[in-house]
């Protein structure tokens, strides 16, 4: 590993941001459709299969956050002054955001709610207190809101994690048969003795991903010429490795999809272990996949599709935050369509751009205008025509290699 002074910034990550948003927007956009109300429509398997197929995107960020942190970390003495910065860092921009993300989420559900109402005059304020606090305390003030409180509990195992490594180096080889030990092991129990409703929202359901990202960030070095390279310019080992991971990855995602499609469809449900395992190996497969179209979207693009992409990358977390309110309102129109008609079909996928880009603009808006915006809506993104400049530079130097 190189000293961490000396690392490079790896621009490439926000596109795997930007590619990472696109799939969680896909997969909400769906998910009303998939889930509840067209499985009698004849384009029931467009619906399904998009609902399926994107839901990378949640275990990507997660990967992608534990990349990050240990590809800056690992190299860094984790003293107390470097701990209190994180964790000043994180709580400023992540654990306020989500608060105030919780509580208008909390109010709109509630305004929307019949007995639990704010209208409702049997309701007192201590009631909405608590259960707010119950939301607050497992990432269920609304249903994306889990993915920031799972981010919480990382970031609160990380200095354990970054003192072990640094300490037993040798431990991170034994990171990926950890991560799913742990994972597995969670799923099982839950299984067969827990049984949380609400799985999704605790760390270790997510631990091979976490792992992963430790693991890909000390050894990034040796497989960086890998992801890089053009699948030409690959070594006869390094092709082989990637049809091997393309085969696997869109094999385990097709049939994770027909899985998902015979119990929505026709009733025909599987042991759920089932539906588990082929949602861990089709998302973390999707890890490697989208780390290597990033790289190579960043080497041959054109400057203004990487200027859209790198926006988008930066701006992913407060576009997380703000898109399901907009496909909530977005919503509110499909009882005026058929749902096996081509109106009802195109609408359904126009939720991704109508969701994305209203998003977009309110954080684009918000971060320019209003005062406090990082306590909002995360981080600031950098200046996009700085940005702009940097890609500019960036891609003459890649091409002079």
């Amino acid at each position: 590993m190189k000293d961490p002074a000396k690392k490079e910034r790896l621009p490439e990550l926000d596109l795997f941001r930007a590619f990472a948003i696109l799939g969680v927007i896909h997969v909400h956009a769906t998910s009303y459709a998939a889930g509840v109300q067209a499985v009698d429509s004849p384009y029931y398997y467009w619906f399904n299969l998009v609902n399926i197929f994107f839901k990378f995107g949640t275990p990507c960020f997660i990967f992608l956050s534990s990349f990050v942190l240990f590809y800056n970390y690992l190299g860094r003495p984790a003293g107390k002054e470097l701990m209190a910065r994180f964790y000043k860092r994180r709580l400023l921009y992540i654990l306020v955001p989500y608060t105030a993300a919780s509580l208008c989420y909390y109010i709109v559900v509630h305004m929307y709610s019949g007995a639990e109402s704010f209208f409702n005059p049997n309701v007192h304020v201590s009631s909405h207190l608590i259960w707010l606090a119950q939301d607050l305390a497992t990432g269920t003030a609304y249903t994306h809101l889990y993915f920031v409180f799972i981010n919480l509990q990382f970031y609160l195992m990380f200095p354990l994690f970054l003192l072990l490594f640094q300490k037993f180096p040798r431990l991170i080889a034994w990171a990926l048969p950890a991560g799913f030990l742990i994972q597995w092991g969670f799923a099982v129990w839950n299984k067969y003795d827990l049984q949380l409703v609400n799985k999704a929202s605790y760390a270790p359901t997510y631990m091979s991903y976490y792992l992963l990202g430790a693991f890909l960030a000390y050894y990034f070095d040796y497989i960086k010429g890998w992801l890089t390279r053009a699948y030409r310019q690959q070594t006869s080992r390094q092709k082989g490795l990637t049809a091997a991971l393309w085969i696997g990855w869109l094999t385990a995602a097709l049939v994770h999809v027909q899985l998902y499609h015979n119990g929505r469809a026709y009733g025909k449900w599987v042991n759920s272990l089932w539906y588990e395992a082929l949602w861990n190996i089709h998302t973390f497969l999707s890890a490697f996949v989208l780390l290597q179209v990033s790289f190579w979207v960043y080497r041959k693009a054109s400057l203004a599709v990487l200027s859209f992409l790198s926006r988008l990358g930066a701006l992913s977390f407060a576009i997380y935050l703000l898109h399901p309110i907009f496909l909530l309102i977005y919503r509110r129109f499909r009882y005026t369509l058929n749902p096996a008609s081509i109106p009802y079909l195109v609408w359904v996928w126009a939720g991704v751009p109508v969701s994305l880009f209203l998003a977009w603009g309110v954080a684009a808006f918000t971060f320019r205008w209003i005062p406090g915006a990082p306590f909002l809506l995360g981080s600031r993104p950098g200046d996009s025509r700085k940005s702009r400049l940097e890609l500019l530079k960036q891609k003459e130097k890649s091409a002079a290699v």
